[in-house]
């Protein structure tokens, strides 16, 4: 198995060496060169746990990886979740289900990818003998769950770029207050994505990256999208045989990593009913399935700030399957975008769809799933609780605790949800780094703690 970049301008790399790298030297994404077909052996893991899972599915991607050695990283990544299922599967109504993705250490799906990451980066600094400087941007989650996947470990600084007081209190406290000294919490002026377009600039430098060994922890890397892969897979497995063809998964998403997993794993044999991308006042997503048009706009602040996001950094790669396979054209008009034009592309395939919810409606929504079920979701998956189908069931990915949210869930039900990590970060200092959004600035940063 090897992986090429969406934008054709790169060799093709091994899973190793795409990990290591995160992003094409070409600017562009990894993909898998050809999907594997896993319909026949999805039966036979039906009975497995879900580290055993995730090792099965991966060495179908990483053959220079033992297998062996697989179900000791997989087993070891998920030792830190609270429920023993990993990804326990709600039943809320006969046609409602939530997929519950917040129990690891940072209380959000970003931790089934980032606890796994943390561990191969870990691997390829024993096996190479070279340190790793880790980088990336987040609009809250991924920050946390990169920086708990990698702090106090040898030979990897990781340095989190993220939009000055746009993501929520405690999902800074998550990055800010670890006391580790090879964390880099570093809060830069504007939205998510300018954070983002200094991180992709960073690593467009090709002999500053090769000077510092950099590594991306976005769900730009690879082994992010795959990880996430397996917990619809999970999911699936649970459902009752005669629910599966149809179950249609209903997936909060900003930076479309998220239902983009879930998405390529039905290319890879999970047949199902089709997924919903769920956006917040940030539309981007749904305005593209709506009507072909994918055209960024300004970012505004909302109650679900992880979904805060006008450039979708994966959408590259289901571009690249949209446009089957043309990465000329893919480097051509992401080419086109950069330079601020918006793109008119084929309509999407059938089985996805959109949906959209504004701040108002969160609440509201947050307010009546707790009336009708006595159960809490926070701001992210809210978004999902819109235009459920009426003939099938409804697979609910529940994103984050809503502990993490405390404000906006107390609007809405009466009650502040707590838990006793978020808890003990309100005591600690804030340990920051503030810079310029440039990628002068942080690669000079950088630098000076290697």
């Amino acid at each position: 198995m090897l992986y090429i970049s969406t934008r054709g301008q790169t060799r093709p790399h091994t899973f190793t060496e795409a990990v290591e790298a995160g992003l094409a030297p070409d600017g562009g994404l990894f993909l898998p060169e050809n999907l594997p077909n896993l319909a026949a052996a999805l039966p036979g893991w039906a009975g497995l746990s879900y580290s055993e899972l995730a090792a099965e599915f991966f060495q179908h991607f990483a053959p220079e990886i033992p297998a062996e050695e697989w179900r000791q990283l997989t087993a070891e990544a998920y030792t830190r979740f609270d429920d023993p299922q990993i990804a326990p599967l709600r039943t809320l109504d006969e046609r409602t289900r939530v997929l519950e993705l917040w129990h690891g250490p940072t209380l959000a799906f970003k931790d089934f990818a980032l606890q796994l990451l943390g561990l191969l980066y870990k691997r390829q600094v024993r096996l190479t003998g070279k340190k790793l400087a880790v980088l990336g941007a987040t609009s809250g989650d991924t920050g946390s769950a990169a920086i708990h996947g990698c702090m106090g470990q040898d030979g990897i600084r990781i340095f989190i770029l993220y939009p000055d007081g746009r993501v929520a209190p405690l999902q800074e406290r998550q990055m800010a207050c670890t006391g580790a000294d090879n964390v880099f919490a570093i809060p830069v002026p504007g939205t998510f994505d300018d954070a983002q377009r200094v991180v992709k600039d960073c690593f467009g430098d090709a002999g500053f990256v090769a000077q510092v060994n950099l590594s991306a922890v976005n769900s730009i890397n690879i082994a992010r999208v795959l990880a996430q892969c397996v917990y619809y897979l999970w999911a699936w497995l649970r459902l009752p045989e005669s629910e599966r063809a149809t179950a249609e998964f209903v997936v909060p998403t900003g930076n479309f990593g998220n239902v983009l997993a879930g998405w390529l794993a039905a290319r890879m044999g999970m047949t199902c009913g089709g997924f919903r991308v769920a956006t917040n006042r940030n539309d981007i997503l749904w305005r593209f399935f709506e009507t072909g048009e994918y055209r960024q706009g300004e970012v505004h602040p909302s109650h679900a700030p992880s979904m805060d996001i006008q450039a979708a950094s994966n959408f590259e790669r289901y571009l690249y399957y949209l446009l089957e396979g043309d990465q000329e054209r893919v480097r051509s008009l992401m080419l086109r975008l950069r330079e601020g034009h918006h793109l008119t592309l084929p309509r999407p395939p059938a089985g996805l769809r959109a949906s959209r919810m504004d701040d108002t409606a969160i609440v509201k929504t947050i307010a009546r799933v707790w009336n009708q079920y006595g159960y809490v979701v926070d701001p992210h998956t809210a978004c999902a609780f819109i235009d459920l189908a009426p003939d099938r069931v409804s697979v609910i990915l529940s994103t984050a605790s809503p502990a993490k949210f405390p404000e906006v869930v107390a609007e809405a039900t009466g009650s502040e949800p707590r838990h006793p990590t978020l808890e003990a970060l309100k005591s600690r200092p804030l340990q920051r780094h503030p810079l310029d959004a440039t990628a002068a600035a942080v690669k000079s940063f950088i630098v000076s703690q290697l």
